[in-house]
């Protein structure tokens, strides 16, 4: 198992951090077949082999990712495209 742990700086509002947020899990969503819902501040999202949230603050955002065995394979590619996502839309 891996975990993944990302935190990206802002200076969006809050309406734009959330709209942010939701850019960052549409793409998760496409790209990994993952289910998204809001929980309050927090984007949480799962499927198989993977389950996790983003939690927004008032100026970052805090993802976490918990990866099962055979998603962890793939943990430094996953890392990489999911905190190059948050950087775009959190700018």
């Amino acid at each position: 198992m891996a975990d993944i742990n990302i935190v990206q700086e802002h200076s969006l509002s809050n309406e734009a951090a959330r709209a942010a947020a939701q850019k960052v899990a549409d793409r998760l969503a496409g790209e990994y077949g993952l289910a998204c819902r809001w929980d309050g501040d927090v984007l949480r999202f799962a499927r198989s082999g993977v389950e996790g949230a983003l939690t927004l603050g008032e100026q970052r955002a805090a993802m976490r990712i918990k990866l099962g065995f055979f998603a962890s394979a793939f943990a430094p590619t996953i890392e990489a495209k999911v905190a190059e996502s948050m950087r775009k839309v959190f700018a």
